[in-house]
């Protein structure tokens, strides 16, 4: 699929290269980067992107998720973009999470996380082995709106999300969830003041800190 895409994205690929570049500089001289220029890759058409993520190993690979036409992929740095998750799920894209240790291993959370009058939610986090080819959905359902997934850099299976929850009211999904098993099965158990099942994950619930009532967006508790 070409930059002439009319599937929904947008300058995802301004964060994409801001990855790219962090680990350039890992490889390359910072005097060797002094000339180099931002410039949009696309895809041209769409709304909003929240959510991109790559992996070192790959510096090519790039994923982008859209608020309205679920997860892309590149494998030639922009060039060319697929959409990997139509056939699974779609619709808005909160967090992406790769896998350094297995760039296979993708993890993505749902829902936006620009909170507005008509922020849209996602179904949960999605996991991915096979580099987008076939998707499972490992829980959290009711998180809604997922804004960070962040992967162990050499355990795929341990992963942090960061749940805002129901946008516009207290619930018991909103915090920071911890898997050690990949979102499989296993125990479950909290550190929180209150437990809560979440599909057939096994996760570890530890704080809840943001409220977002009709007349505002107020953020309160320990370390805000």
């Amino acid at each position: 699929m070409s930059l002439r895409s009319s599937r929904s994205c947008r300058r995802g690929l301004w964060c994409a290269l801001a990855l790219g570049a962090v680990a350039l500089e890992a490889q390359v001289p910072s005097a060797a980067l002094t000339s180099v220029r931002w410039r949009e890759l696309g895809p041209a058409r769409g709304g909003r992107s929240v959510a991109v993520a790559g992996s070192t190993s790959r510096p090519l690979e790039y994923w982008m998720g859209t608020t309205g036409g679920g997860v892309w992929k590149t494998t030639d740095g922009g060039v060319n973009w697929q959409p990997v998750t139509d056939r699974y799920f779609g619709g808005t894209i909160g967090a992406i999470g790769v896998a350094e240790s297995n760039p296979d291993v993708v993890y993505v959370g749902g829902g936006e996380t620009d909170i507005r009058g008509n922020t849209s939610h996602g179904d949960g986090l999605w996991k991915t082995t096979d580099g987008g080819r076939t998707w499972t959905l490992m829980g959290l359902k009711e998180t809604r709106h997922i804004g960070r997934v962040r992967v162990h850099p050499t355990n795929p299976d341990v992963v942090y999300v960061g749940a805002l929850g129901h946008a516009f009211g207290n619930n018991p999904e909103r915090g920071v969830f911890k898997t050690t098993d990949g979102g499989k099965t296993g125990r479950r158990s909290s550190i929180a003041t209150t437990r809560r099942a979440s599909g057939t994950s096994s996760w570890i619930r530890a704080t809840r800190t943001r409220s977002t009532p009709p007349s505002g967006t107020r953020i309160a508790g320990p370390g805000c």
